[in-house]
This record gives C-alpha cells, sequence and structure tokens, in this order.
C-alpha cells in the first residue's frame, strides 16, 4: 500500500457515526486497528489521522539516518513479525514495514486521511464523543469543519507535538546568520557538503545524526552536549551470518524466538542497569572504549551523571556512533552554551565553535491526546489530577482509551497490550448492555501515594510531568511492571477492578 495513494481512504460506513474511533495512523493506529478487526468484526470503527499518510512518527521525521532506538522484532507488530535479521532499522524501512502490513491485513479501508481532530467532548446524555473535525482535501490548506460521533473513543497519538518541538532556550540563537534546523522539521533542500556543523544535543536523535552527516560530505562536525548519554553498540546481523537454528528452523519458529529474546533481552538489561549501576556503568563504558580512537578522552564525554536506564539509553547499530569519530572529521565537546554568535557558538569554558549550520536535537516537547482539547460534558479534562488505570485510561473521563508506550522497552508491545485490553472492555459493554465504562480510584487507593508515571529523568521527560496524570502504589494504578505481567494482564486481569460501568438509556 502507498500512503499517498490512500490518502483519501474510506472507513467501513458512509457516515460519521461509529462504534469506534482510533485518533492517528502511526503504529498504535495500525496495531490498534487490526485488533478491532480480529476481535470487534461488528463494530464499525475508523482511525482518523491529521496527516496525508500512516507513519505518525515515521511520517514526521525525515532527518538523515532515523531510525529506530529498538529492536524490530518487538518494535514490529506481533501479528506481523519483522522478517530482517537487523534488529535497528532505517526509517525508510520502517515505513516500508507499515505500508505492507496494512496491505496485507487489509487495513486501508480503515483510514481516513487529513483529518485533525480539533476537540472531543462526552454528552452523556447520548453517551457518546462528539469530535470536531477538521478536514483537508489532499494538500489544499482549506480545510472543512464536521462532527463525528463515537462510543468509545482511543487516542493513539504519543506522547510529543507534531507541531512544537522542546524549547532548549539557547541563549543568542537568533543572532546566527547561518542556517539553524531541528530535526523534526528537517528541510529537503539543505546543502551540508562541505559545511562546519554543530549538532547540539546528546539524546538518540544526536546520536543518530552524527555518522549520517559524516557520510553526508560535512566538512567538520561537531556534538555539543550539556551532558553525555550511555551509547551501546548494537552489532546487526547479516544475512550471510545466520545461525544454523535460523537456517534450519521453520520461519514461525525463528520469528517467535526472535521476539521472545528481544523482550527478555532488554528486560534483563535494564534491570542490570537498576540494580547494579556501577556495575553496568563500567561494562558499557568499557564497551565504548574498545571501539573510540585510542585519543578520544572518555571522560567527560561518555561519563553521564546519572546511572544506566534513568534515562533512555542510547543504541548504535554496528558502533557507527564510535566509528564517525575515526573519520578526523567528527568530534565532541562537552561543556555548556554562553552565547550563539554570527558565525558560531562561545562556550562558557571560553572555547569558540565555528559553524555554517547549527542543528538543535535538543528533544521533544510532551504532549497527550495530539493537542486536542478533552471535555466531559462541556468541562475541560483536569488531566494532571486524575489517574491511570493499567497506563490505559483515565479516571472520570468515560468510554476513553489513551495507549501509552513503553518508556525503557519497544512502543508496540505496550501499545498492543493497551489495544487488548480496550477490545475486551469493549466486547464486555456489548456483551452487558452497559453504555459507558469509566475508571474510578477509591480514597483508600488515593491515600496509599503516588509515583510518577515514567520511570525515567530525561529533560523532555521531567520538563512534561506537571501534564502528566497520575499513579498509585496499588494496582491497577500502577506504572506498567514488564511486558510478560502486562501481556497476562490485558488478556485476563479482573475488568471490574476499577471501573464503574453503566446502562443508561438514550
Amino acid at each position: 500500500m502507498n500512503g499517498h495513494a490512500t490518502a483519501n481512504g474510506h472507513s467501513p460506513t458512509t457516515s460519521n457515526q461509529f462504534d469506534i474511533l482510533v485518533i492517528g495512523g502511526g503504529v498504535s493506529g495500525i496495531n490498534t486497528s487490526y485488533r478491532l478487526q480480529q476481535t470487534l468484526p461488528d463494530s464499525t470503527f475508523a482511525v482518523l489521522e491529521s496527516r496525508h499518510e500512516i507513519g505518525g512518527t515515521w511520517s514526521q521525521f525525515n532527518y538523515p539516518g532515523i531510525r529506530s532506538d529498538s529492536d524490530l522484532h518487538t518494535f514490529g507488530f506481533p501479528f506481523n513479525p519483522w522478517k530482517s535479521s537487523n534488529t535497528i532499522a532505517s526509517g525508510e524501512s520502517i515505513r516500508k514495514y507499515m505500508d505492507e502490513t496494512v496491505e496485507k491485513f487489509r487495513l486501508a479501508k480503515y483510514f481516513r486521511f487529513n483529518h485533525k481532530v480539533m476537540s472531543a467532548d462526552w454528552r452523556p446524555e447520548e453517551q457518546k464523543w462528539r469530535l470536531e473535525v477538521d478536514i483537508r482535501n489532499g494538500h489544499d490548506p482549506q480545510s472543512r469543519r464536521e462532527i463525528f460521533w463515537t462510543k468509545f473513543l482511543i487516542m493513539g497519538t504519543g506522547y510529543y507535538s507534531y507541531d512544537k518541538p522542546a524549547d532548549a532556550k539557547i541563549p543568542g540563537l537568533g543572532q546566527f546568520q547561518g542556517q539553524t534546523v531541528h530535526p523534526q522539521f528537517w528541510p529537503k533542500d539543505i546543502d551540508l557538503k562541505d559545511k562546519k556543523v554543530i549538532v547540539i544535543g546528546s539524546g538518540a536523535t544526536a546520536i543518530t545524526l552524527m555518522p549520517a552527516l559524516v557520510n553526508e560530505g560535512v566538512k567538520h562536525i561537531t556534538q555539543l552536549q550539556r551532558s553525555p548519554s550511555y551509547v551501546l553498540n548494537v552489532p546487526q546481523q547479516k544475512p550471510e551470518d545466520r545461525t544454523w537454528f535460523q537456517k534450519w528452523a521453520p520461519q514461525w519458529l525463528v520469528d517467535k524466538w526472535a521476539r521472545f529474546r528481544n523482550i527478555l533481552g532488554p528486560i534483563i538489561l535494564y534491570n542490570f542497569c537498576i540494580h547494579f549501576p556501577l556495575r553496568a556503568q563500567r561494562f558499557i563504558r568499557s564497551a565504548a572504549r574498545k571501539q573510540l580512537p585510542s585519543n578520544f578522552e572518555l571522560d567527560p564525554h561518555l561519563k553521564p551523571g546519572y546511572s544506566p536506564w534513568q534515562q533512555r539509553m542510547c543504541y548504535s547499530p554496528d558502533g557507527d556512533y564510535f566509528e564517525c569519530f575515526k573519520s578526523g572529521r567528527a568530534d565532541i565537546v562537552t561543556d555548556t552554551i554562553r552565547t550563539v554568535t554570527p558565525d558560531g557558538i562561545e562556550l562558557d569554558s571560553g572555547k569558540k565553535l565555528d559553524a555554517d549550520i547549527i542543528i538543535t536535537a535538543t528533544g521533544l516537547r510532551l504532549q497527550f491526546f495530539g493537542g486536542i482539547t478533552l471535555t466531559v460534558n462541556g468541562t475541560k479534562v483536569d488531566v494532571p489530577n486524575q489517574y491511570l488505570w493499567r497506563m490505559a485510561m483515565l479516571t472520570s473521563v468515560p468510554n476513553f482509551g489513551n495507549i501509552i508506550g513503553y518508556w525503557n522497552h519497544s512502543w508496540t508491545l505496550g501499545s498492543d497490550c493497551s489495544a487488548r485490553l480496550f477490545a475486551r472492555i469493549i466486547k464486555k459493554m456489548a456483551k452487558d448492555g452497559y453504555t459507558s465504562a469509566t475508571p474510578t480510584i477509591s480514597q483508600k487507593d488515593r491515600n496509599m501515594g503516588d509515583v510518577l508515571a515514567s520511570p525515567l529523568s530525561s529533560t523532555y521527560v521531567k520538563s512534561g510531568m506537571s501534564i502528566m496524570p497520575k499513579c498509585s502504589v496499588r494496582q491497577p494504578w500502577r506504572p506498567r511492571p514488564n511486558y510478560f505481567l502486562d501481556r497476562w494482564r490485558a488478556e485476563r486481569c479482573d475488568l471490574n477492578d476499577g471501573i464503574k460501568y453503566e446502562k443508561v438509556s438514550t
């Protein structure tokens, strides 16, 4: 399937009345549409996507070297296993895989593109959600507004703003006379050849950009970071390196083993880092030392001021990040910015970095529900004062699901757990004649104490905590522990624990 070719895709119904609406045509939207098609075949549903094609993040981001920051055997869909031997995949191959998945399972009919949801209001009298949606035809900037109604609303919009990146507050950036670029809005016509480039940042985007831009032919590139990240080499298996098991075992068994191994491995690594931080730190730094040039200063450039996995780990397929420093055209500076000048950056240490292009790989802006105004009977939902039920629904908000993947594992694993939960709840409501399901936390559970929804201390996470819902110390209000337990609960947990169901005549 070609996303552009289906930009005006049709839903199973010609009206704007649905049993279920899914917002967002990325990984979560595709995964959820498959689960709904399989488990609720008699329901009418559609996926509304504001962009012109499927892909979500993988449609939005187009900077050089864009790739997954988790393995594709688990980031990929469980019902359509990732077949390639490589675990870390390019953005282009991920988009192709998503297109092939939609075509293979005949999901295109559910998608409506260029449909941007502006607001969603739960109407108790109708026992439905009323959505205001701006619709464009192709690339026409003019839009028309239509009203959609749905019994159950599922948000698959991710956790960051597509329109605004994180504000890094870089002093003097406005006076730079060269070109300033943010990876989230990468220009197609940028000329990097023989240019002096500074990449500001130390996260996954910066780690990805460094080797990619060296290959683009820059004159010199400097990674400027305030604080380092942990970077771990991830060797990529080549087709010719397949083991005897991969060559002779049935493909379905190879796929299952690859998925199990890549689910279990990161869980073990994460727990090793959390429970034995000093040993994990020594292991990661020692592995990096072996791959870097002999004159590379490990301290302070690869000595983070936090323990492994307190922030998201950065992965480097085949050590390409470490290799780029052997080119003689890449270096790294750990310092703070005094000010940006017309031709470069002055640092607090007194050093001056010259630049033709500055790339601000400074992170994402946390945002829930795709910026949609969410109300219940006209009253805006106070999201920070709500609690997350199994990381999938909000207290006080009826018939509403919000998909949040894992912070420390593949997004799709958490997304699929949520999709399975929603399907079970909707099935139960239909079977028992309920018109609404609302997570409701008892005062006793509130009094037991709150915990953060995310275990990470990354800047973009900490700055977004004020807009995040709460979690509590008791199930079903706790954050997700690990995929194996979450998958079991998604399929077998008590759906009456923490949810109030109602039957209202409409």
